[in-house]
């Protein structure tokens, strides 16, 4: 039996992605890469952005072909999408075998087994997949990439920023325990993982009880730290609330932990990170940036960022500008601002017109893309660590795409000096001398 998954929208999303596909994989499907060698399709939907959001019901309504070339072909759709358009997405696509919102991911094993038990049964397919693997449950293994893997610490949101549906569709936070962090961990990387990325809506806002005391992010880096055959730690996305001094101590005492922070600003104006809701301004930001520069001078930052939010003024904008000089991310994302049904920002009047959001846009990213290349461009001559990833292509271990010549198998960390560089990547050669 074959496997396809599809996942929109962030690491989050793919992580998701992946977790969808383990009570499957379990069962003994293997993946493949086109659709139509499929016996069945895992679409992981996201609607943080409505572009996302159309991307995948487009991709639903294109399915009804593959579904009528063989009706026991089974097409499940989850994730945030599923949760916010639900029953409309099953009167729609009568076909869709399975809707799973995002809420719902923890007991996904046990819907899936009920809901298509029956059909599967007729396959020589094993049950263990769905043995004890709810909330809390054992460890499971990836799916995607052999030697980068993602593990999920937290879902949802405490947070309620004016213009984010992802309270709604995915709930208040809550946190894997300790001992099921670690012990996935070290099962991806007993499976050949030699990089870990810890993702969560606020990941660093992750806490857990351990015996009779909490523990709390900054400790869980460390304990992570300690996996043996862990090379490399990430996390994504921190709120910078949780950007602590304890965070950034446990990230310059942990060697695994990479030189990199993607820190979201969402905008430079602190009038509108009030309306925004966002619980910080400009002033806290840069702060936390420079104290966690002094701790780690070699660090990277990264960043979000919105234009043309209901009321943005030219000098809200022109503050935005000030302080993305200020910070000097090495590369950023920007997004246009959209409202999206059911948060707060969009009882507000969109009142920025399209033609001064996309202005705004293009302005920020000509600043980001030149922050971005005079990053690279810094690089060029050094030699730098690289997990290879696919085979001559990887990432720094602060971040930076880099593709050289293909010299062996992936899952190595090599040494490439960066003879050049493209556009948002480094161009390299392998370094002789190792």
């Amino acid at each position: 039996m074959r496997l396809h998954v599809v996942s929109f929208g962030c690491q989050m999303s793919v992580a998701d992605g992946e977790e969808l596909a383990s009570p499957l994989k379990d069962r003994g499907f293997t993946a493949v890469a086109e659709p139509d060698a499929a016996n069945a399709i895992v679409l992981n939907t996201c609607t943080v952005r409505q572009h996302a959001e159309d991307k995948a019901l487009s991709l639903i309504g294109r399915l009804r072909e593959w579904k009528d070339k063989d009706p026991e072909r089974v097409l499940i759709v989850a994730g945030c999408a599923a949760e916010r358009l639900g029953p409309w997405i099953q009167k729609r696509f009568p076909y869709v075998d399975l809707v799973v919102g995002a809420k719902s991911i923890e007991d996904y094993p046990r819907i899936v087994e009920e809901a298509l038990g029956a059909r599967f049964d007729a396959l020589a397919e094993t049950r263990q997949g769905f043995d004890g693997q709810g909330a809390g449950a054992g460890p499971r293994t990836g799916w995607a990439s052999p030697c980068s893997a993602f593990v999920t610490i937290m879902r949802g949101c405490n947070y309620s920023c004016s213009y984010c549906i992802v309270p709604a569709v995915r709930g208040r936070e809550l946190y894997r325990p300790l001992d099921t962090v670690l012990a996935e961990a070290r099962a991806k990387v007993a499976l050949g993982a030699k990089e870990i990325t810890l993702l969560g809506q606020t990941v660093n806002s992750w806490h857990a009880a351990d015996g009779q005391r909490q523990v709390f992010f900054p400790e869980l880096l460390m304990r992570m730290g300690g996996i043996d055959g862990l090379e490399r730690l990430r996390f994504e996305s921190p709120h910078p609330h949780y950007v602590t001094d304890d965070m950034i101590a446990a990230m310059v005492g942990t060697p695994a932990v990479c030189g990199q922070l993607h820190l979201p600003i969402q905008s430079g104006s602190d009038r509108l990170l009030k309306i925004m809701r966002r619980s910080y301004d400009s002033a806290e930001i840069l702060d936390k940036t420079a104290r966690l520069r002094r701790a780690m001078p070699h660090v990277e930052v990264s960043t979000d960022i919105i234009v043309g939010f209901p009321s943005e003024t030219e000098e809200d904008f022109e503050r935005t500008l000030d302080l993305v000089r200020r910070l000097r991310p090495s590369w950023s994302y920007t997004f246009k601002y959209s409202p999206r049904e059911g948060t707060e920002s969009a009882k507000m009047a969109d009142d920025v017109p399209d033609a001064a959001k996309e202005e705004r846009l293009q302005r920020l990213n000509a600043l980001c893309d030149e922050l971005t290349e005079e990053a690279l461009s810094a690089r060029v001559g050094r030699v730098v660590e690289v997990l290879d990833e696919q085979g001559g292509f990887g990432r720094t271990g602060d971040g930076f795409k880099i593709s050289w010549p293909e010299t062996g198998p992936a899952g190595r960390v090599v040494k490439v000096r960066v003879i050049g560089t493209g556009r948002r990547v480094l161009k390299g050669e392998s370094d002789e001398r190792t």
